[in-house]
């Protein structure tokens, strides 16, 4: 709004020169009219006392040359005060418009550009609009495709926003060599089926008892957890992988289902095509056991088949129905990782000459607003497919709800998993996801009473109020479910890890061996290779003592420490130690995004930058695991110190979980109750919802 000050400027200025052209006209009138006296004068007849003759003389004397000097006095004075008054206005108005500090008339002309730090700001809050909105819109875009059946019961979801969460970021973290963990899908026993292949050999038997009972059991759904937990991408590239593990799953826990399950869409029509075979390979496709009925049974045993098919339609049609806001999504998620891109690169000193920088911070700007664009525009074809304000409310708030049953369950079951956690590894291991467990019961709690109350506004038929509510708890359960979902992976990820450890100092072994008979790719001085030889020997005898001490230890640092020492030798590292390097470099990657989304109320955009560069550096293959290892790492240190200087929003409130929804960005903060839960959007439509605290 424009201020009184800068509205009554321009009245009061043209005030001030009226008064100043009146002053100069009143003074030059005055000074005419006291030379023109005396001329009006000269004729007048007026009669006179009669004087002697020579006081006659004397007074007639003056009129035969004119009229005196003293008749120019008055008027020369008043032409010289008009003339100090005008002076004295100009230099006044002078002074007042060179020391002014207050809004007033500018003088035409070209306006000045925005100095370098002004166009910093302005980049700085546009990433971080910009980062806000494409995570938000991958949240509610997640339940309204499972509202669609894709994914349904949670697993679907969690896998496909994990997804496209890695191709926003432009990289395919699949590549390399698996290490069949559930990338960011939460399902432990997807996480579970290589894991403890490798547990009961050497030091891994040792430290994970407590996984095996729970991976066991956990294999026995390996194969469906699968299936619902990737998108077809996925499946493709994990084919043989995930074969193997259903295979083992089926042997262990007595999983018939599993070798189906694991099929791609490719098996699953190719079932479709020998349907009416019921010979033995039908029905060890449908999971049959010796002397159970085939594929083609009777109709009081349907094939599974029909319910593949099934399921396939029900993802067609919610492809068709949510493939404009993907492909919007997606447009969005790749201008936000070229911003990204330039920032870093700009942070970097590149380019180095003012104007170019400038530009640079013009084009972050641009990046960011264009993705902000792209969102904005199907902003309302959404809100018009889900209908929560009529009657697509029902079926979305079961969705939610769903979820929210669910991560109940798997919230107590993640206490009981951080507990064993911390009893068999250092704390060091754990670190990650301190607190992660209280944060999703918080979350939870939010969801509770926002849940609660968009029941209450369905009854009472307020579609306004039924999706504000609405948004705000699925908001919430979102994050529990990123938190939950972190406690879940790292479990699995610790396990794995610690049946890599034995493997990978055998790898390590042979990569010294070969650096000391001279087949390093790059030449070494000999004190040079002698000195990170010694290193290395020394790394791998501290990991020795900890896999044989009585003490807990940490097996991703262990790894990490590994491939890292042996990373400076630069012989070429064996297929093991890719396999640990990408493990290690996942983890912190998963950490650390993580973190960010459900901080990102108060998570500014030097971290996020740094989490895209690691990203990108993952995503290229396994020589750039250790940049993105040590990317992501810094960019959870920088997280962490955003939050702490933000400090607690709201520390006064009495609402449940309110000041942890805002820290999360699922309220707006824009209003003293939270503010409008964040939807999908760009910055000018993603507080379209206002929200009341329920009471």
């Amino acid at each position: 709004m424009t201020s009184s000050l800068f509205r009554g400027r321009p009245r009061r200025a043209k005030a001030h020169i009226r008064v100043r052209v009146t002053h100069a006209v009143l003074g030059a009138l005055v000074g005419a009219g006291w030379l023109m006296l005396p001329l009006m004068t000269v004729a007048t007849r007026r009669p006179v006392p009669a004087t002697s003759p020579g006081t006659l003389a004397d007074a007639a004397a003056p009129g035969q040359g004119g009229t005196s000097a003293a008749d120019y006095v008055l008027p020369l004075i008043a032409v010289a005060a008009a003339a100090v008054l005008a002076a004295y206005g100009y230099l006044r108005r002078v002074r007042r418009t060179r020391t002014r500090t207050t809004p007033g008339r500018t003088l035409p002309g070209r306006p000045a550009p925005p100095t370098i730090a002004d166009a910093e700001r302005q980049a700085r809050i546009a990433l971080v609009l910009a980062d806000d909105c494409v995570r938000t819109s991958r949240e509610e875009l997640g339940f309204v495709r499972e509202r669609f059946g894709v994914g349904k019961g949670g697993a679907g979801s969690r896998g496909e926003a994990a997804g496209w969460a890695r191709q926003g970021w432009g990289e395919q973290a699949e590549a390399g060599p698996p290490t069949a963990d559930g990338t960011r899908t939460g399902a432990i026993p997807a996480t579970g089926t290589a894991t403890d292949t490798g547990a009961g050999s050497g030091t891994g038997a040792a430290h994970g008892g407590f996984e095996a009972e729970a991976g066991a059991r956990a294999e026995a759904q390996a194969g469906t957890a699968w299936f619902e937990a990737e998108t077809d991408a996925d499946k493709r590239t994990r084919r043989k992988t995930e074969a193997e593990a259903g295979a083992q799953a089926a042997a262990r826990a007595g999983a018939a289902e599993a070798p189906f399950e694991t099929g791609t869409d490719a098996d699953q029509r190719t079932q479709q095509e020998t349907e009416a075979k019921p010979g033995a390979q039908a029905a060890a496709r449908a999971g049959a056991v010796p002397g159970a009925e085939p594929v083609g049974g009777s109709l009081g045993h349907p094939p599974q088949e029909a319910e593949a098919r099934h399921r396939a339609t029900a993802e067609i049609e919610a492809e068709s129905a949510t493939a404009a806001f993907v492909h919007a999504l997606r447009g969005a998620e790749t201008e936000l990782v070229a911003a990204f891109a330039m920032w870093r690169r700009y942070e970097r000193g590149l380019p180095g000459e003012a104007g170019a920088r400038r530009q640079a911070l013009v084009g972050v700007v641009g990046r960011c607003a264009e993705a902000g664009r792209r969102l904005d525009a199907e902003a309302a074809a959404l809100d018009q497919v889900r209908g929560l304000e009529g009657p697509g409310a029902g079926a979305a708030l079961d969705v939610a709800e769903g979820r929210f049953r669910a991560l109940a369950a798997r919230t107590v079951a993640a206490h009981a998993t951080l507990a064993a956690l911390r009893e068999r590894y250092a704390p060091s291991a754990t670190d990650p996801v301190t607190g992660s467990v209280e944060q999703a019961k918080d979350r939870l709690l939010f969801a509770t009473a926002h849940l609660n109350a968009t029941r209450r506004s369905i009854d009472a038929a307020d579609g306004d109020g039924t999706a504000r509510n609405l948004r705000a708890a699925e908001g919430a359960v979102a994050q529990a479910e990123i938190l939950v979902t972190g406690v879940e992976r790292l479990a699995a990820r610790l396990r794995e890890a610690a049946a890599l450890v034995p493997a990978a100092l055998t790898g390590a072994e042979a990569e010294l061996s070969a650096a000391r008979h001279g087949r390093s790719r790059t030449s070494l001085a000999t004190g040079e290779l002698n000195a990170r030889l010694a290193h290395a020997d020394g790394v791998l005898a501290a990991v020795r003592d900890e896999l044989t001490g009585s003490l807990p230890y940490d097996p991703l640092d262990a790894l990490r420490r590994i491939t890292r020492a042996v990373e400076r030798l630069d012989v070429g590292r064996s297929g093991v130690l890719d396999t640990a390097a990408l493990l290690v470099a996942r983890t912190s990657l998963d950490s650390a995004d993580d973190f960010v989304t459900v901080h990102r109320g108060a998570v500014g955009p030097e971290a996020r930058a740094l989490l895209s560069e690691a990203a990108r550096a993952s995503a290229t293959g396994t020589r750039t695991a250790f940049e993105a290892d040590t990317a992501a790492r810094e960019a959870r240190g920088l997280a962490e110190r955003d939050v702490r200087a933000h400090g607690t929003p709201y520390p006064d409130t009495t609402t449940i979980g309110l000041p942890g929804a805002v820290l999360g960005g699922i309220l707006l903060a824009e209003d003293p109750d939270g503010g409008p839960p964040a939807t999908f959007g760009g910055p000018a439509t993603r507080g379209r919802r206002h929200v009341r605290a329920p009471g």
